[in-house]
């Protein structure tokens, strides 16, 4: 087999939307990202820390749907190392050369990874202005910066195995009694994750996480939307997590596209971190304060494209009866009478 590329960090998410300009209102006016390049069919946007031209692509297409997620990777020859890598996989590679992808973004491959998803790799991408301290410039939640990709998938052990195998580390885990892995968090940047895994039918992506630098913020968030009587694009929360500890809000964009705005996770950069496991009984791992998920952010997520365009065939989970007793995390299980867990 040959060497994966090393991977620096989950850099942009491009999605399909249906109306550039509702998009727009949402994640510019509303969340607070700028808008770093826009024509009749295109937003590159990124937040008030990032230096590089975007961490959020918005398309205008037909049908609402994950066009793909990206990573960057440490040097040039890491781009190689993907295209070699993928292909030994047996999975659909197409190299993306300079102008031909992304605006802002040099040459990349995507490929269908082994799960389904459309990933890309790449290494150069354009810089942008240094915005960090323009507070005049800051508006809405006040987006810092990308965090995280959540993506679902029928098959957590192979989800988990897959990233393992590009050498991402696994701050925590959702487990049964006999270790049983229900949910895993993987990271390559020194924080809780970079990619996080949620049970159930898939490809699909269950939402994009982006941080805040703190929780006022995501409190102003859910006031900014109530104010403007848009609270139905609130899904979830706030509140605050067991898994990464991170205080949260869930909504969805126009076409039902979720994000997370996140702040208050920890810093897992030491060699000797360990992998913190959370047991499946246990309901405080999704929210810390024992609040109830609603069915929805079980159930509900966005479709993925292959390499054409084309919407990707969906697996459903296959559940044992253990799951359902235990209402299996990310599973779109409702006990009968209660909450899902």
């Amino acid at each position: 087999m040959s060497t994966p590329p090393d991977v620096v960090r989950s850099a942009y998410a491009q999605l399909v939307v249906t109306d550039l300009d509702r998009a727009r209102w949402f994640w510019g006016d509303m969340l607070g990202f700028h808008i770093q390049y826009a024509d009749e069919s295109l937003l590159c946007l990124r937040g008030t820390d990032e230096l590089t031209h975007h961490s959020l692509v918005l398309r205008k297409g037909e049908t609402a749907a994950l066009d793909h997620i990206s990573y960057r990777v440490r040097t040039p020859e890491d781009v190689d190392r993907a295209e070699q890598y993928f292909k030994d996989l047996g999975r659909p590679v197409r190299r993306v050369p300079k102008g031909a992808g992304t605006p802002g973004v040099g040459d990349a491959v995507r490929a269908v990874d082994p799960l389904g998803f459309p990933v890309e790799f790449f290494h150069d991408i354009e810089r942008a202005e240094r915005h960090i301290q323009r507070y005049d410039l800051r508006r809405g939640a006040e987006i810092a910066r990308l965090d995280h990709f959540n993506i679902c998938t029928p098959d957590i052990p192979a989800a988990y195995a897959h990233y393992q195998a590009l050498g991402f580390g696994c701050s925590e885990t959702i487990e049964g009694d006999e270790h049983e892995l229900y949910a895993a968090w993987m990271y390559r940047k020194q924080t809780v994750h970079d990619v996080a895994f949620t049970g159930g039918a898939g490809p699909r992506l269950h939402h994009v996480g982006v941080a805040t630098h703190e929780s006022h913020q995501v409190l102003r968030t859910a006031d900014l939307f109530g104010s403007l009587r848009q609270e139905h694009h609130i899904e979830r929360g706030p509140g605050r997590h067991g898994v990464s500890n991170a205080f949260y809000l869930y909504l969805r964009d126009p076409d039902g596209h979720r994000v997370e705005i996140y702040t208050s996770d920890y810093y897992t950069g030491d060699p000797d971190h360990e992998t913190y496991r959370w047991n499946v009984k246990d309901d405080r791992r999704r929210d810390f304060w024992g609040n109830a998920v609603i069915e929805s952010w079980y159930k509900e997520a966005s479709p993925v494209l292959d390499l054409d365009g084309r919407p990707q065939p969906v697996t459903e989970a296959v559940l044992d009866e253990s799951a359902v007793q235990v209402g299996a995390d990310g599973l779109g299980i409702v006990e009968p009478g209660g909450h899902g867990s």
